[in-house]
């Protein structure tokens, strides 16, 4: 076995340890363009675009999407959310010299994302020859107005007088990796500058309107020779401007976007949209860049950082850093305007898994908004409400009864959306085929599972009546009829599934899936017998709708006979049937190589399939999940069995191992584990993020720090704070919801401090055994 092939790399990447708002490239270097394009992402959760530089540059990735404006190109592809054209490729000529960093010599070069105000800008010095040239950029999409997109250059001639030639519009003619997913266009040119075009995507017929006007400093009497150009699925404006030594000239672009899913929209075809687009260009003359930017900037304090701030009094500034990105990305992969919409694996910030919502949402995802924006976790549970009729003809499709959750999901009628086949096999060269979207069917209990945390910790009666109970019921009754009877031991078993270690295919019995099938199961039976006794007319309505009165004993049955894996004799839960017995490999080569999928440089798929090597968190999550259903040696044993044999290939790993290990009190392991997934997208690894952002390992972020370090659980409908600080931090102080209140919360490694202070309730929570009120508009102060 020849010896995995470790990484090293150069960064560009720069913290700022007095600033934890900022986040920089520090240097030009086209080798990172994916990094920055991927981390620098802007957006609002409707509209999200990568971050592109002005100028074009080999290996580019431009993307810009709207949130469940999905299409499929043909029958054989699944479908993706599609690469909208762009508007923010600008050509700059100076004396017939085109900008290229890439050419001459760079000064003075930074470009930075401000997190608080959600401002992407970059300043450098160009110089070519003998001449320089001051650039500074800025960017921005608008929290304030979900459509509108702005974008400001500033130049500046050093060495004399010059002539500019500025060339922007709109290209159309962006692809998503090759797939053009726009069928035609309409172009428009109007006055004032104002550039547009109309499209519609090839399958889905989704309409889209692109406008964008463009605004100089040099007055229209100075601008000399204008050239529009209407291309094919392409319009740009070429102006000629006049660069006067240390005299700035400016150029804005001002773009809204619309399209036919669009709520607020009331017109869809794309008329309709066409005139949406100008006038809201028109109606936007009154406002310059600077004063769209700042009313943007007033929306992420009102929105996010006013209301619910989290801070961390540490010396390792990198920590709090950590966490106002993560709450950044967060807030512009989210469409909590429409429960249409869920979160990408991406968010809006990149092709990879094609816009698709997975698991993540629910068990990583999820418990961030319960608890910090509960209206938007409303919105995306919602959503899985909207997509029970995909899910019940999934089920219906395999041979099941029931709602069968999608392993991949898109919009919300297109059901399993999972490609068939993947990357080539090292070993036999052919297509690899993704059993995701046939046999990870533990997708199923984990919408249950969200749709019922999100009921308990918000009290949200109105949707457990309207969406959430259906959903439980109906999952339900899923696993009734995927419950496979194996008369040689007298028992239901789960077989040929794959449990979150995805290097299991076709395992039988994993503990993942048959504990989480029989939580689902328990949970539509106690729900079932509470209705009964409770809400009549709800019991009712739904028994005409899922026949309550005869699954309610087929769930009883069956939960007396499902299989669960238990501890052995060794307090080992084995992840499946034959896990325990499949040969050991040495795993440090590749553990310490210092990249994701270092073991298939040796093996491939199938071959991994038969040795005790895990991708990613599978027993440890179950542990974490149903922490009171193990002991302390449970949880520990497994812990010292699985950590070793776990490859971390997956981002969803590490931030489980660290909340786990602060668990079990194994603090510096826990923060070790941290610090890994807190710089999987943001640390030095430029190369992780090309493909976008890892949504869920962000979600992690704040998993690790409130749910890990914090202590925060949600357990048998209580509310359970212990901290578990690092000894890294000497206070860790945040806001959250629970049953409609807010709760201020302030901890360090002596104290617990907790204000009610929305006041309309008290509230209990659980701490070290015992049961605490905090009264209304009051705080309660424990020594720990």
């Amino acid at each position: 076995m020849a010896k995995a092939k470790e990484v090293t790399m150069k960064t560009s990447i720069k913290y700022h340890q007095d600033d934890p708002w900022r986040l920089s490239e520090a240097t030009f270097d086209p080798a990172h363009l994916g990094k920055y394009e991927a981390i620098f992402a802007l957006g609002n959760g409707y509209l999200g675009t990568r971050a592109a530089t002005e100028e074009a540059n080999t290996g580019e990735v431009r993307n810009t999407f709207v949130a469940g404006t999905f299409d499929r190109l043909n029958e054989d592809e699944v479908t993706e959310l599609p690469n909208l054209p762009d508007v923010f490729q600008v050509a700059l000529v100076f004396n017939g010299q085109r900008l290229d960093l890439n050419q001459g010599k760079v000064l003075d070069y930074e470009r930075s994302l401000n997190l608080k105000t959600g401002e992407l800008s970059r300043h450098f010095i160009w110089r070519f020859g003998r001449n320089r040239y001051r650039i500074t950029t800025s960017r921005f999409v608008s929290l304030a107005r979900r459509h509108v997109m702005g974008q400001r250059i500033e130049v500046t001639a050093l060495d004399g007088d010059a002539t500019l030639k500025l060339s922007a519009g709109i290209n159309g003619q962006v692809t998503n990796t090759g797939t053009q997913h726009f069928n035609d266009d309409v172009k428009r040119l109007y006055p004032h500058h104002i550039l547009q075009l109309t499209t519609k995507t090839n399958e889905s017929q989704v309409n889209f309107a692109i406008t964008t006007q463009h605004r100089l400093s040099v007055p229209d009497d100075r601008l000399g020779y204008v050239k529009t150009e209407m291309l094919r699925r392409r319009l740009r404006a070429t102006y000629t401007l006049p660069l006067t030594k240390d005299d700035p000239l400016t150029f804005e672009s001002i773009t809204t976007v619309y399209t036919s899913r669009d709520l607020d929209v009331a017109y869809k075809d794309r008329a309709s949209l066409r005139r949406q687009g100008y006038q809201a260009a028109l109606a936007l003359e009154k406002m310059n860049f600077r004063q769209l930017l700042t009313e943007s900037a007033a929306a992420w304090a009102d929105k996010l950082w006013t209301p619910m701030p989290l801070e961390i009094d540490t010396d390792h500034a990198r920590d709090q850093l950590a966490i106002n990105f993560a709450r950044y990305h967060l807030q512009i992969m989210t469409p909590g305007h429409d429960s249409r919409m869920n979160v990408a694996a991406k968010g809006l910030s990149g092709e990879g898994y094609k816009g698709h919502t997975f698991w993540d949402t629910e068990i990583f995802l999820l418990p961030y908004f319960i608890f910090s924006q509960p209206e938007v976790a409303r919105s995306l549970v919602t959503y899985r409400y909207l997509g029970l009729h995909g899910a019940r003809t999934k089920a219906a499709d395999n041979g099941y009864r029931g709602a069968q959750y999608p392993w991949e999901a898109a919009w919300v009628d297109d059901g399993e959306s999972t490609p068939v086949w993947g990357a080539t096999d090292i070993v036999t060269g052919e297509a690899t085929k993704i059993w995701s979207g046939f046999i990870e069917q533990h997708i199923t209990a984990d919408v249950a599972y969200g749709v019922e945390q999100y009921m308990r910790a918000t009290d949200d009666e109105e949707f457990a009546r309207t969406r959430g109970n259906e959903i439980i019921i109906d999952t339900a009754r899923f696993w009734c009829s995927r419950l496979e009877w194996n008369p040689d031991v007298d028992r239901y078993e789960i077989n040929n599934v794959v449990g979150p270690d995805e290097y299991k295919e076709h395992a039988n019995n994993n503990a993942f899936t048959n504990h989480m099938a029989h939580w689902n199961l328990l949970q539509a039976m106690q729900l079932i017998d509470r209705l009964k006794t409770n809400e009549p007319a709800e019991y009712q309505r739904l028994d005409e709708r899922l026949d309550l009165a005869a699954l309610r004993p087929e769930i009883e049955e069956r939960l007396g006979k499902l299989y669960l894996p238990a501890p052995n004799a060794e307090a080992i839960i084995p992840e499946d049937d034959a896990y325990l017995t499949l040969p050991t490999i040495d795993l440090k080569p590749y553990l310490t190589a210092g990249r994701v999928g270092a073991l298939f440089d040796d093996y491939n798929l199938e071959q991994v399939n038969h040795l005790q090597v895990t991708k990613q968190a599978d027993v440890i999550l179950l542990l974490f999940l149903f922490e009171r259903h193990f002991s302390k040696r449970v949880k520990l044993k497994n812990w010292q069995y699985y950590e070793p044999r776990t490859t971390h290939d997956s981002s969803l790993s590490l931030l489980t191992h660290t909340n786990f290990a602060a668990d079990l009190g194994l603090k510096r392991k826990a923060y070790s584990y941290y610090r890994r997934a807190r710089d999987i997208d943001m640390g030095t690894n430029m190369n992780s993020s090309d493909e976008g952002i890892h949504a869920a390992s962000i979600a992690g972020i704040w998993s690790m720090t409130v749910l890990g370090f914090g202590g925060v659980r949600y357990l048998d409908g209580r509310l359970r704070i212990e901290p578990n600080l690092p000894d890294q931090w000497r206070q860790l102080s945040f806001c959250l919801w629970w049953h409609g209140q807010k709760l201020a919360v302030t901890e360090t490694n002596q104290t617990l401090k907790i204000r009610n202070l929305t006041g309309t309730r008290v509230v209990e929570i659980d701490h070290a055994g015992a049961s605490v009120e905090i009264p209304t508009h009051d705080e309660v102060l424990i020594t720990r």
